[in-house]
């Protein structure tokens, strides 16, 4: 029903609009670019529908205001580094106390202890450790994991995202043998050298890779979250969990964007019993962070190693990791937000979210989906999918940047790699229907 040649008319004309409502930012792009590689701070800056990004003037709550005195409702919260909401005042108050008690000084703080215990609270592993991101930590649990099983291969699921660690930036191809991920740049080996692959939902597959008895790790989101929302199916995390310890894999779990599930991500929502596990941005309230958190096996084991002289060389660790202001703002964020009566209200909204996408879809009869985790919402052009593969086959580029710059014209940003809201304890309803109106404009001047 979607006509080509009317889609892009549509985008030549909200091309126009937006350059005409941000011609301030225009020119701080045209700035940057003499600077700045690609004219953005990081690269990802550069997917954002538009000829160029919006440059922000200020944030709070759920909304934030650009340099054109453009306010915008926001669900993408920073891909999740701002779940909380922004400039969330208690974790302000916070931040700005212990910079002015000193931010860094390679020794622990009480907050730190209250955090760890806090983390254990939630999640149910004993002991942590922190660092500045999760790709950081990921890198370290997957260094522990491979020190203590004495293996080097580690798995992770087709079309998977857990940060810039080499090892993950991976597919299967058509012969589901491992291959970079498109777009992957400089990986350091032939990743099929470090990685083994499986179809998320495929409990076969999974066992056929496992018996080689070579893997140290299983490194995965209990939900796929970058490539769209996929969920498993009933029983296949207690099949991941029963395998791994079959075969004699250490399992960890990355809840950095699944911690939308609720207080202790699907971890504590769906009792499920990792080796390992990965928390990151969103704890911190803004302030770059992560954690992981390990059983009392895997700590008693690695403690041992890292009780050496030589323990700054180990390759954990980092003299920012676990900092004094780190440890302030996850003590704020984790006493303030990301609580169970909270999540209660922002998981209804993102079911409002959701079934708004979905009655504008069904009533203009498009075989598309919609997708929940939590307080995260996703839509799809296709039925809903039950792997990475399936779920990124569906993916349509042109039409993704129809209706992101669609709904930036008219005040509303969307993450953009994705399709995806998330909501925060700022949004309110009239935040939902203005993107389920704004929405449905869309596809009735799409399909009219």
């Amino acid at each position: 029903m979607i006509k080509r040649e009317r889609l892009t008319q549509l985008i030549s004309a909200e091309e126009e609009l937006f350059i005409r409502r941000n011609p301030k930012s225009q020119q701080v792009a045209l700035s940057a670019s003499q600077s700045l590689v690609s004219g953005v701070p990081m690269p990802w800056m550069t997917r954002w529908s538009g000829a160029f990004p919006i440059c922000v003037d200020s944030a709070r709550g759920a909304k934030f205001m650009d340099i054109d005195g453009n306010e915008y409702v926001d669900f993408c919260l920073g891909d999740t580094g701002s779940m909380t909401g922004h400039a969330v005042d208690e974790i302000s108050k916070a931040i700005a106390n212990q910079l002015a008690n000193g931010s860094t000084m390679m020794l622990p703080t009480l907050d730190a202890l209250w955090v760890g215990e806090e983390l254990t609270r939630r999640f149910g592993l004993p002991k942590w450790q922190f660092t500045v991101s999760a790709t950081d930590a990921n890198r370290f649990v997957l260094r522990i994991a491979r020190s203590l099983t004495k293996r080097k291969k580690i798995l992770v699921h087709d079309w998977c995202y857990h940060g810039t660690v080499d090892e993950t930036l991976v597919i299967a191809d058509e012969h589901g043998q491992t291959i970079s991920r498109p777009g992957a740049i400089g990986p350091q080996v032939d990743p099929a050298e470090t990685t083994r692959v499986v179809a998320f939902n495929d409990l076969e597959a999974l066992e056929e890779q496992l018996s080689h008895r070579d893997v140290a790790c299983m490194l995965i989101e209990p939900a796929l979250t970058n490539i769209g929302i996929v969920l498993p199916e009933e029983g296949y995390l207690e099949g991941v969990r029963e395998l791994t310890r079959k075969y004699g894999t250490l399992l960890a779990i990355d809840e950095t964007h699944t911690i939308c599930a609720g207080p202790g991500g699907c971890t504590t929502l769906w009792n499920l019993k990792p080796d390992i596990l990965v928390i990151g941005k969103t704890i911190g309230g803004g302030i770059p962070v992560a954690a992981y958190g390990l059983s009392s096996e895997v700590a008693q084991e690695i403690q041992k190693q890292l009780s050496t002289h030589e323990v700054d060389v180990s390759g954990l660790g980092g003299t920012l990791s676990g900092s004094a202001l780190a440890m302030a703002a996850v003590r704020a964020t984790l006493t303030n937000s990301l609580l169970q009566s909270q999540f209660d209200e922002t998981i209804v909204l993102a079911s409002r979210w959701a079934e708004g996408v979905k009655t504008s879809y069904l009533k203009y009869e498009l075989n598309w989906s919609v997708q929940q985790l939590g307080c995260r919402a996703e839509y799809c052009f296709a039925e809903l999918p039950r792997t990475g593969a399936q779920s990124a086959d569906a993916a349509d580029p042109q039409l993704e940047k129809f209706l992101h710059i669609w709904a930036i014209n008219r005040g509303v940003l969307l993450t953009p790699f994705h399709n995806m809201a998330l909501i925060s304890p700022f949004h309110s309803v009239q935040d939902v229907d203005l993107h389920t109106h704004i929405f449905d404009q869309a596809l009735n001047a799409l399909i009219k």
